[in-house]
């Protein structure tokens, strides 16, 4: 007697009372993770990974959960698909199949999961992948005919897998997405880049730029020769500009023709600092278009954890942009080296799941003299996997080129190609400040650098290398009337009070107002002031190349240039060790000759001799363990940022920021939405300000934590005594 066929289900009803058939669920993963595959040679790993990952579903207890309902997560599915395919020789597929739900695992983990299933051991396998064949239709000799690929580079299969769990995962997700949410999976953009039509746009937008004087002239022979190298291959390319010489539109007027000859599929901006993009992704949204550029740009467009956001009706750019920060599926993306770096780094299946989006794509780094020195052997060593395992080109923009090339002693990248063909008759010819050495570099103390800021007569701009000493600077000049107005500028500030007060000082400098702005080092790349003074204190030599950066900007003061001064101050300190020796390391370099700091290759040779000399840089091993498939470790391992800090949500920024919290505080769970928008007025901090300070500070059900305490109009969140009509709500 013949049994009626079971119907596998994969998932449970959705809204309409449609069951998920299991089988549709496996060959529409299979269909999306194969056309992620960026090479001819992948797309049979990648379709029958995507085949594979549900198999342990097809267990009777699994559908029996379905049905009946059950705790979440109390019949695993994951290593019955992974233990297949490694019993199938399909290693890659095994480890991402293996991680699909819990993340990508340590080598030892993923062995763990399916060594029982490898030896034969477990009870009703066989039965299990009888039913997966039957219901699916796979031709299982194919599947076992499948091998792994050959990739002789063991960090290279490391990325292979990372790329195909993404793929993976982004697939399990759009298929799941169009069960559940079909609305939502059909507003999903799908676009590849207009290459034509952009590059048409931004032939328009710099038709109409002026092209009278010296300056504009050598911008436009910088542009042009790098348009030149635009039909090379794929691979590494670098673009080495002085400060102020347009490194935003010649990046992407080349990288736009790039993606064209290579038949690229997006471009991806990389900056390391919230303001900067900000101010890059207006220009381009300008130029192109609001609906081509999106902006990820904070951990709070994603989330830190690993659950699906049931999405709002979707209807506009914006909510496509929303559904584009989970996996980057999107022409035009501007996003920090941290969110980029920790995705590529992560075993995360949320973080991950936009990696596969990287393949096929141009990446441009700009200031990328801020990657941290500790992590920068293992950084350039995904960045050469990525390339050779995902066909992506990477343009490295800065005016302070580091030595990442490959040297005795330090595995870099083999082959930089650079746009411009002479870098140093352009650093030449772009000279517009004049270095001095305050008091010879022998230290000064507040009233005395002061007294000296003073003299200059004019706006001048003073960059500390901590937040204690540019706020103790600022609050000596409080009751002084040598300038119109006075500003401070720090991380303690959130980031609309920051937007505010740059925009306020680019007015001031605009109307030639004589200012005095107090700054931290954040101001050093990519924010456009036009100082006709600055000083810094002493740092590393990509500090002090940065800050001259906003002098004389724009080289409107003639012969005799912007003045920039450097400091040495009594009793400051440094943010941490290593900043301390490349600035000690620095002032050496400018002892000997201070018009070293107007060439085109000083900073390259003193980035090669720090690394050397002060830095290991692969201090957390990384390379190592991604040598042995630890994928978990990894992740733990990988930070841009060493010291890990704690967003505060400032209570008591404005009117807004309360009326922000109050419209939260009941709420039990936050969208992205609501994460975007308290970033805002969020204030990071290290772990041991909240303890020290726990009184002011509220933990809220939701996981986020508020502070109740002062927050100073002038410089951000403070540990003063809070006014008595601030406690009125």
């Amino acid at each position: 007697m013949n049994q009626e066929p079971i119907d596998f289900m994969a998932h449970s009803e959705n809204s309409r009372n449609e069951k998920h058939s299991l089988s549709k669920h496996l060959h529409q993963t299979s269909f999306f993770a194969e056309s992620f595959a960026c090479k001819e040679d992948y797309k049979p790993v990648f379709k029958i990974t995507g085949l594979l990952h549900d198999l342990g579903k097809y267990q009777p207890a699994f559908q029996s959960y379905l049905e009946n309902g059950g705790k979440r997560g109390s019949v695993p599915h994951a290593s019955w698909g992974a233990g297949y395919a490694r019993l199938c020789r399909l290693f890659e597929a095994s480890i991402a199949i293996d991680g699909h739900h819990k993340g990508l695992p340590d080598n030892s983990a993923w062995k763990s999961d399916t060594e029982a299933f490898n030896r034969g051991e477990v009870t009703g396998f066989e039965n299990v992948v009888k039913a997966f064949i039957s219901d699916t239709e796979a031709n299982e000799e194919d599947i076992k005919k499948q091998n792994s690929l050959a990739l002789t580079e063991k960090s290279q299969r490391e990325v292979f897998v990372r790329y195909l769990f993404s793929a993976l995962t982004d697939s399990d997700w759009l298929s799941t997405e169009e069960h559940f949410e079909h609305d939502t999976f059909k507003m999903r953009l799908g676009a590849t880049l207009p290459v034509d039509e952009m590059i048409s746009k931004l032939e328009v937008e710099l038709s109409i730029k002026s092209t009278e004087g010296e300056i504009n002239r050598l911008r436009n022979d910088a542009r042009n020769q790098a348009i030149q190298k635009a039909d090379m291959p794929c691979g590494f390319y670098s673009l080495a500009l002085p400060t102020g010489m347009g490194k935003t539109l010649t990046s992407m007027a080349w990288a736009l023709r790039h993606a064209k000859k290579n038949d690229l599929k997006r471009i991806i901006i990389v900056l390391p600092y919230i303001n900067i993009i900000d101010q890059t992704a207006q220009i381009l949204k300008a130029i192109f278009g609001e609906e081509w550029v999106l902006e990820h740009h904070s951990s709070y467009n994603e989330g830190n954890h690993d659950s699906q956001d049931k999405m709002e009706s979707c209807s506009s750019v914006q909510e496509r942009k929303k559904l584009a920060c989970e996996n980057w599926d999107y022409p035009i993306i501007v996003t920090t080296t941290v969110q980029f770096f920790e995705s590529l780094f992560s075993n995360r299946r949320s973080q991950c799941r936009k990696i596969h989006n990287i393949a096929e794509s141009v990446v441009i780094f700009d200031e990328v003299q801020t990657l941290p020195k500790e992590v920068i052997l293992p950084t350039l060593q995904m960045l050469k996997d990525v390339q050779a395992i995902m066909r992506t080109s990477f343009l490295f923009c800065t005016a302070t080129q580091p030595a990442f090339e490959k040297r005795p002693g330090f595995d870099g990248i083999s082959t930089i190609f650079p746009l411009i063909d002479d870098t140093a008759e352009l650093y030449e010819k772009t000279k517009r400040v004049e270095y001095s050495l305050l008091n010879d570099l022998k230290q000064v103390d507040y009233n005395g650098l002061l007294e000296s800021v003073t003299e200059t007569g004019g706006a001048a701009l003073v960059i500390f290398n901590t937040k204690k000493a540019a706020l103790e600077f600022y609050d000596r000049t409080k009751n002084l009337g040598n300038w119109e107005r006075k500003y401070h500028l720090s991380t303690a500030m959130c980031p609309i009070h920051r937007k505010d007060v740059i925009k306020n000082i680019r007015d001031d400098l605009e109307a030639k107002r004589k200012i005095l702005v107090a700054s931290t080092q954040l101001i050093e790349a990519g924010v456009d002031f036009d100082f006709p003074v600055v000083f810094r204190a002493m740092a590393p030599l990509e500090a002090v190349i940065q800050s001259a950066g906003r002098c004389n900007r724009e080289n409107t003061l003639g012969e005799m240039g912007g003045k920039v001064y450097l400091f040495k101050l009594q009793d400051s300190g440094m943010p941490d060790k290593t900043y301390a020796a490349c600035a000690g390391y620095a002032e050496e370099l400018i002892k000997q000759d201070i018009n070293q700091l107007h060439g085109d290759k000083i900073f390259n040779e003193y980035y090669a001799h720090v690394i050397q000399l002060y830095v290991d840089p692969d201090k957390y091993k990384i390379n190592e363990a991604r040598q042995q498939f630890n994928f978990e470790t990894v992740n733990g391992a990988y930070h841009i940022i060493e010291n890990i800090t704690e967003g505060l949500f400032i209570y008591n920024y404005s009117a807004e920021s309360r009326q922000l919290f109050h419209s939260l505080e009941y709420k039990e769970f936050l969208s992205r939405d609501d994460y975007r928008k308290m970033q805002a007025f969020t204030v990071q901090v290290y772990e041991h300000f909240i303890n020290q300070n726990r009184s002011m500070c509220k933990t809220m059900p939701q996981g986020f934590d508020v502070w109740y305490g002062n927050y100073d109009s002038k410089t951000g969140i403070s540990v003063a005594p809070i006014e008595a009509d601030k406690l009125v709500v």
